[in-house]
């Protein structure tokens, strides 16, 4: 009896950019399931795209995934068994398995210029047929095709897809697959500079590095026959295929993309979403709890997720519910590890002495990290004070009395903490009988410049005797 392979999953980003929210979340399944069954998780680096990489991108990308409190068992920077973990570092096996296809007669050289497959295409596209590779170099003779390539003429190795032929893959999301190999193009497999295209590389680098499970984007499931025809060529058993939905814009319409906002990983962080909750968010979308919980520890999602329970719908990127899980999480925290998450975002003209007051003020307040200078801005800056929202309610003359009243209150007050304060104000309000709405929505403008805030009297004692009387003098003059 032989015993299960042991599970491996990889995530092989490319380095053209940012790594987006949505290679995150796939991300996290691979990890999620590779640890769910004792297995590893690999990290590889798919760099041979020379002429749209982006400098920085691999070290950024790995930094951003450790960020989420994520990391890999093997990868470029850790190495591994199955080192080199980067693509552009083993060229010569692609070479080898491109030449060795076309030994095979399963893979040929092609010598068509661009010019020419544009023009083709053209005439194509003109007839409204599906654009692809017409075969012209398919059949040429074996010594011609020896003498052109010693003279050097530029060439690409191309699958030879077999005709007439159905290939079959079962997805472990969207069950038995079929698609007629008449469908498929000729798809460049090695490119004139020695470079792979993703198709030879990714099924010579699954196989290599001993891939059990490959979960991906929804949109390579047009590629995976290809594959498929490619592990039979070269008679290696494929791995188990799941391909998961991609995210659609908050308004559920279309693919979440760029030209909606910024969609990658780390700017997310930058918008003040705690790792943690960002990663709930990506579990719970499209894949449910069995017993329907939403907030789950990364724990808990490792011991039930199971890549056959993820929905075969797209789902919109619902930005309402990410803000409410990030708020959860963000209440949970202690005011001390709040803090700290803070340091990033508590803007240089507030101090930390104050920042460290402040916490416990907006702790309940708080949606994202990023808020707090919103939010607090107000203790650390001058203010406006909208003079018409003083007098909504009341006179001229009443808003100057009271206004002057109590700032002569306030500055008699020899202890300054929230139970004298509202002590003093609760009984000035009684004792000349103004309105309770009016005259305490009056003191929170006039000491902060916003009708919503923290509590009146904490806010108050925070802002210390100094500041909250020169702004109720301020704004008796601006009166």
């Amino acid at each position: 009896m032989t015993a299960n392979p042991t599970i491996r999953t990889r995530m092989a980003p490319s380095p053209t950019g940012e790594i987006h929210v949505g290679s995150m979340a796939i991300l996290l399944k691979n990890f999620a399931f590779a640890k769910k069954h004792g297995g590893q998780f690999i990290l590889r680096i798919e760099d041979t795209d020379k002429a749209r990489e982006v400098p920085g991108a691999v070290e950024r990308m790995m930094k951003t995934i450790k960020a989420y409190g994520l990391t890999w068992d093997e990868g470029p920077d850790i190495g591994g068994p199955f080192a080199p973990y980067t693509q552009s570092q083993r060229l010569p096996q692609y070479q080898t398995f491109a030449k060795q296809l076309v030994s095979q007669g399963q893979a040929y050289y092609c010598f068509c210029t661009r010019d020419r497959l544009e023009k083709v295409r053209a005439e194509q596209m003109a007839q409204k047929q599906q654009p692809k590779y017409d075969k012209h170099c398919r059949n040429l003779l074996k010594d011609a095709v020896s003498k052109r390539l010693s003279d050097n003429e530029p060439a690409v190795i191309r699958l030879k897809v077999p005709e007439d032929e159905d290939i079959t893959f079962t997805d472990l999301i969207r069950g038995l697959i079929t698609v007629s190999s008449n469908d498929i193009d000729d798809q460049v497999l090695l490119k004139t500079d020695g470079f792979p295209t993703y198709h030879l590389a990714v099924v010579v680098d699954d196989t290599a590095m001993q891939i059990t499970h490959v979960l991906r984007g929804e949109e390579w499931i047009s590629s995976t026959p290809k594959h498929v025809l490619l592990y039979k060529a070269f008679g290696w058993k494929p791995p188990v295929f799941g391909h998961i939905p991609i995210f659609l814009n908050p308004n559920g319409k279309g693919k979440m993309s760029k030209r909606k906002g910024d969609v990658s990983a780390q700017s997310f962080l930058e918008q003040g979403f705690l790792p943690e909750a960002l990663l709930n968010f990506f579990m719970i979308l499209g894949w449910s709890h069995p017993e329907q919980k939403e907030v789950l520890t990364l724990a808990e999602y490792i011991a039930h997720f199971d890549p056959k329970d993820v929905s075969g719908n797209s789902v919109a990127f619902d930005l309402i519910k990410l803000q409410w899980l990030n708020g959860v999480y963000i209440r949970a925290l202690s005011l001390e590890k709040l803090l700290e998450k803070l340091m990033p975002f508590i803007p240089s003209d507030c101090s930390i002495e104050l920042a460290t007051k402040l916490v416990p003020l907006i702790h309940e307040r708080l949606v994202t990290l990023k808020e707090f200078e919103e939010l607090t801005a107000f203790f650390y800056r001058d203010i406006n004070v909208d003079t018409a929202l003083l007098l909504q309610k009341t006179t001229l003359e009443i808003v100057q009395t009271q206004l002057q009243t109590t700032a002569d209150v306030l500055a008699a007050l020899q202890t300054w903490d929230e139970t004298s304060l509202e002590t003093a104000i609760r009984k000035l309000q009684e004792t000349t009988d103004w309105k309770k709405g009016q005259y305490f929505m009056l003191l929170r403008l006039v000491v902060s410049g916003e009708t919503a805030t923290p509590p009146l009297f904490t806010m108050i004692e925070a802002l210390g005797k100094k500041l909250t009387l020169e702004r109720l003098q301020t704004s008796s003059k601006l009166m």
